[in-house]
């Protein structure tokens, strides 16, 4: 069985692809930002106790594979990468790139899709709980 994520009331395991793009789908995400722009998307998701597991900076747009904790909405999270990003791109790059669109970096929106388990193993885990609540109830356990 995986390992999953714990609170102190939870087991977890949230997992999202997301896709964000620049504004205008301009295709600004090379060269130093694009190396320097995987550090910080970590940095920010790491603020919000989540975890980029996979990413893929393309020219064009961002795609993620990002552990969220349930304690947390996506849209916070994402709104929160997006948005400090920005302003750190702002910061470090508005001076030396022309047309560069400043704190408004990305486009508004994004995509995202949560990563889930197979059907089958799900109902197999729902049988085999039933039938774990069907043994707690005869010893008496639960209650």
């Amino acid at each position: 069985m995986e390992e999953y994520e714990s609170l102190s009331h939870t087991k977890w395991e949230c997992k999202f692809h997301v896709v964000f793009i620049p504004k205008c789908r301009r295709r600004t995400i090379y060269g130093a930002i694009k190396r320097e722009l995987g550090t910080v998307l970590r940095t920010l998701a790491e603020q919000k106790e989540s975890r980029i597991e996979e990413g893929h900076l393309m020219v064009d747009h961002v795609h993620m594979l990002i552990a969220i904790p349930p304690k947390h909405a996506v849209a916070q999270v994402v709104g929160y990468i997006k948005g400090k990003s920005a302003i750190h791109l702002a910061r470090v790059y508005s001076e030396r790139k022309r047309n560069f669109v400043g704190q408004h970096f990305w486009a508004r929106g994004y995509f995202v899709s949560t990563v889930g388990r197979d059907e089958t193993v799900i109902r197999e885990y729902i049988k085999r709980q039933e039938e774990a609540d069907t043994q707690l109830d005869q010893l008496g356990l639960w209650r």
